[in-house]
């Protein structure tokens, strides 16, 4: 049996795609005034000539974006996920059902775009299988490729990347953890923690892992989107004002994924979580919403656009969110809350897109904002836990028992919606250990 050096694995990957720091200044060019020439498209169908400009991420520059709790709530309430859009308040659980069809659809037609209802099949192929070992771990592992159908429009190709692995001493099915993985080009590789990676931490525990490239089959820019899966469903036309953006298309793809796992023995399918770190926190919340079949869902460092109150105005705003560099994350009609609209305007906020994940387990993790920075804003999503946690009671499972910021390494883990905020920077390394540990409550 040979030893695995995960870094070497991903040259599999990288063989494959190139990351946006490895391309020529010319190519970073070209890509940005693609986006731009897109998003000037939306703004042109929206009818708006500008938008107010985003704060910078530089907390030296001019404009840099709030830090100060004082100046960060202007709102006096947010929406509420346990009353009807025509005003009548759920009674009973039984009414959640048609409760979340009204969340669902504002944050369709608002927020994250429309799922087509007829998204081509995928076809997976398994083009290695060894047994190997990660770290100390003797484990079965599996490179995949899920073909997608293009039969409607075969000018554009489309292929999902996967890998994983399942421990070899376990002779039943286990639970699995699948992540939302970047690649990482040699000079920019994540050095290796100390200690067990998290794959050897899942494989240790009996659990298996799979990382799934997202930007296999969506590229994560603007001049990406009349190609991939969005460009293909599209057939290479500019998107409508509802369509989905890349976040939802990477949690499709996640389904896809799953998918797969239901055909393969020694997946647990029932047991599977979904994880996911900055962006790609973003697209696991959206996964986990969407896909029902997810069982617990790991959301690190999602910040604005994914487990953070868009109301909030501290670190990454809505109009960041909304500029040429991140706008293909959601659906074009969302441009419009940057102006004139803003995000007071918003049918929803992020406490529902977490309450949409009830009753169903969710952990909730953020970096030292010392550390991390305040961009993320690891408060904002500390409020959106407490103001989904009336949902979670009201379903009979139990939340976030108080309304005071717990502040670093004092995790709030008692209930079915937790939150912990570690020491470390924008990762979600130092809270494996205590995912696990909450995971397993479900998981055994």
């Amino acid at each position: 049996m040979r030893k695995v050096n995960l870094l070497l694995v991903f040259i599999f990957f990288i063989s494959a795609f190139t990351s946006f720091a490895q391309m020529s200044q010319q190519a970073r060019d070209s890509i940005a005034k693609l986006s731009q020439q897109d998003h000037q498209l939306i703004m042109q169908k929206l009818g708006i000539e500008s938008f107010r400009p985003g704060p910078s991420g530089n907390p030296e520059a001019p404009n840099a974006a709030n830090k100060d709790e004082s100046k960060a709530t202007p709102y006096t309430s947010l929406p509420d996920p346990l009353v009807f859009d025509n005003g009548i308040p759920l009674k009973s659980p039984r009414d959640w059902k048609q409760r979340k069809l009204e969340i669902k659809e504002h944050f369709a037609s608002e927020v994250y775009g429309r799922i087509p209802e007829n998204t081509p099949s995928v076809t997976w192929e398994i083009i290695e299988e060894k047994d190997s070992l990660f770290g100390e771990v003797p484990a079965r592992f599996k490179k995949l490729l899920g073909h997608v159908d293009n039969s409607s429009y075969p000018e554009i190709e489309v292929t999902i990347e996967m890998m994983m692995a399942t421990p070899l001493e376990v002779k039943k099915a286990v639970p699995l953890v699948m992540q939302f993985s970047w690649i990482w080009p040699a000079s920019m590789q994540r050095p290796r923690p100390q200690g067990a990676t998290w794959q050897e931490q899942m494989l240790k525990e009996g659990w298996g892992f799979a990382m799934l490239i997202p930007t296999s089959f969506q590229v994560d820019n603007g001049s990406g989107l009349r190609s991939g899966i969005i460009g293909l469903v599209n057939k290479g036309q500019p998107r409508k004002l509802d369509d989905w953006g890349t976040l939802r298309a990477w949690g499709w793809g996640a389904s896809r994924a799953l998918d797969y796992l239901e055909t393969d023995s020694s997946v647990d399918a029932k047991r599977v979580a979904i994880e996911g770190l900055s962006r790609y926190g973003k697209a696991a919340l959206v996964a986990m919403v969407d896909e029902p079949r997810f069982a617990i869902g790991f959301l690190a460092s999602s910040g604005a656009g994914g487990a953070k109150i868009f109301r909030r105005v501290y670190g990454e705003q809505v109009e960041n969110l909304a500029s040429s560099g991140e706008y293909h994350w959601f659906t074009p009609n969302f441009i419009k809350y940057a102006g004139p609209l803003t995000p007071m305007d918003l049918p929803v906020d992020a406490h529902e897109m977490v309450a949409l994940c009830a009753p169903r387990p969710v952990f909730i993790s953020g970096g030292d904002p010392e550390v991390e920075g305040h961009w993320i804003d690891a408060v904002g999503m500390f409020k959106t836990a407490v103001a989904a946690t009336p949902v979670y009671e009201f379903l009979g499972k139990k939340g976030i028992e108080t309304d005071t910021y717990p502040g670093t390494n004092i995790g709030l883990m008692e209930g079915d919606l937790a939150f912990r905020q570690h020491d470390g920077g924008h990762t979600e390394g130092p809270n494996w250990a205590y995912f696990i540990e909450f995971a397993k409550r479900y998981f055994h």
